[in-house]
């Protein structure tokens, strides 16, 4: 059973791959609709944390709940069904199709009950989901254009459009704002936080930087060499002794 209002538990999670630790008995507790943001230095584990809740690597020790549900072990598409889905540090879309068809795809995924694919194709609902997502990011202009045709800032809001036409309850982002330029950055915040707040959705975030992860985190946990430092909301984490120590580094003089 989950307990009241968790979502996602790592519990004493390591991972190790040969001789190194990449996780080291770390535990986290994702509450309902939290965004809740993983930082740390290159080298840190981050990764590696998302890699074991989405299933692309099989933790070493620890378990993996999501939902009372534990899901280490499990394959990727399996826990996506259940309702986990990632966006990637490197942007993963289909670059030929057009803007409209990429999403098309990710919500009939989800939509697939039968092996009727061409009557799927054409349900009113799945078009409309992919609709609505392209209107809420900005992309409604530029549906019929091949995906390659985006700027990089549009390529990672479409990204995200896929994860969440596959209708989760909890997001992965990983590093989304990655590459864009400043104002980019801040509109893709304010959107994250403006899409997770009306759809209900837990989001887990990896994110380098810190203007963006103080603003929209209402929680931070901090991985040293794959093990946590430090967890509690931005203004503990901006004055944490050991997180300024091993990670923000000391204050301007």
């Amino acid at each position: 059973m989950a307990r009241d209002g968790v979502v996602l538990e790592i519990d004493s999670v390591s991972k190790s791959f040969g001789a190194l630790a990449a996780l080291s008995s770390v535990s986290l507790a994702v509450q309902a609709g939290q965004i809740f943001s993983v930082i740390g230095p290159n080298g840190a584990g981050k990764s590696t944390l998302f890699n074991v809740v989405s299933g692309l690597h099989v933790p070493t020790r620890g378990r993996i709940r999501f939902r009372g549900r534990d899901i280490g072990g499990l394959e990727p598409e399996q826990i996506n069904r259940l309702g986990v889905a990632k966006t990637f540090q490197i942007t993963n879309i289909f670059p030929e199709i057009s803007v409209f068809e990429n999403v098309r795809v990710a919500a009939q995924s989800r939509a697939r009950e039968s092996g009727r694919l061409a009557s799927l194709w054409r349900q009113p609902d799945v078009e409309g989901a992919a609709s609505e997502l392209l209107q809420a990011f900005g992309l409604a202009a530029r549906r019929d254009e091949p995906a390659e045709n985006l700027s990089h800032g549009e390529q990672r809001y479409l990204e995200i459009c896929l994860a969440l036409a596959t209708e989760p309850t909890l997001l992965l982002l990983d590093e989304p704002t990655a590459g864009m330029t400043p104002g980019e950055t801040r509109e893709a915040t304010a959107l994250i936080r403006r899409i997770a707040t009306a759809r209900g959705l837990t989001v887990l975030l990896i994110e380098h930087d810190m203007s963006v992860v103080m603003g929209i985190s209402d929680r931070i946990a901090v991985l040293h060499f794959g093990e946590k430092i430090a967890e509690g909301a931005p203004e503990q984490i901006r004055n944490d002794p050991n997180v300024i120590e091993a990670y923000l580094g000391p204050p301007d003089a």
